[in-house]
């Protein structure tokens, strides 16, 4: 089998972004990632199983597998060791976008156009801070939003500013689903061009299970000369699969 050769990804900056820890993370996690030729495209710390770090990454074609996930994990675990960003006990987590993926990127506004989607406002927009309806693409800085829940005095198409946008993900739908399939296919047949294994970004069977996932649990590190084996669960696992 030849060796899969990935592009490295653009430029291109996250409009919405994390604050707090998460940002802490983000600023070591995100060069790594982007080094093996990988967008981050959020950051999640959430008390979960008591404290989990979700890194959701996914190739530049928005797909990741979980062999995807193990690479960005085994790369990630030792630059976390080194900088210890949490102070307790965590659980790491690489993660898919899977099909309701967050929007973080301008493209990610005119790729997944005409599809369902949430925004939830960092500040107030047109006298509210939560929208829902069809996605029309950008407009400069702005997102075009056709709302579903307009009222008769409302205007039904908003601008909304990207960056003052808190969370913007997809509705799961049928319609979602089916682009999904067509974009999966596509990148089966570009892998089988290229003799390489095909991993579709998700399949009609799973339409409705977890993304791919590659976690496992880490301990509070109180001495940086401690052995690994006394900061890191060896029960590792895979999700999603």
């Amino acid at each position: 089998m030849t060796e899969t050769t990935m592009t490295a990804p653009g430029a291109e900056p996250r409009l919405i972004v994390e604050p707090g820890l998460a940002a802490r993370v983000v600023a070591l996690v995100e060069p790594v990632i982007e080094g093996l030729g990988y967008r981050l495209v959020r950051v999640r710390v959430s008390g979960t199983d008591g404290c989990t770090v979700q890194v959701m990454a996914e190739r530049p074609d928005g797909t990741m597998t979980i062999e995807d996930c193990e690479a960005c994990s085994r790369a990630l675990s030792p630059v976390l060791d080194e900088f210890d960003p949490i102070d307790r006990a965590y659980r790491l987590e690489i993660s898919s976008p899977g099909i309701d993926r967050p929007l973080v990127r301008k493209s990610d506004f005119d790729r997944y156009a005409n599809n369902v989607v949430k925004i939830e406002m960092s500040v107030a927009a047109h006298g509210r801070k939560r929208f829902r309806g069809m996605l029309l693409g950008t407009e400069g800085e702005m997102a075009r939003v056709h709302r579903d829940d307009a009222k008769p005095d409302e205007a039904a198409d908003v601008l909304l500013r990207i960056e003052d946008m808190a969370e913007a993900r997809l509705v799961l739908t049928d319609a979602l689903v089916a682009e999904s399939l067509r974009r999966g296919k596509q990148a089966e047949r570009a892998l089988a061009n290229d003799n390489e294994p095909q991993v579709p970004e998700q399949t009609a069977a799973n339409r409705n299970s977890p993304p791919n996932k590659h976690s496992f649990k880490k301990r509070q590190r109180s001495n940086r000369h401690n052995d690994d084996n006394d900061r890191r669960d060896h029960s590792a696992q895979h999700e999603g699969e």
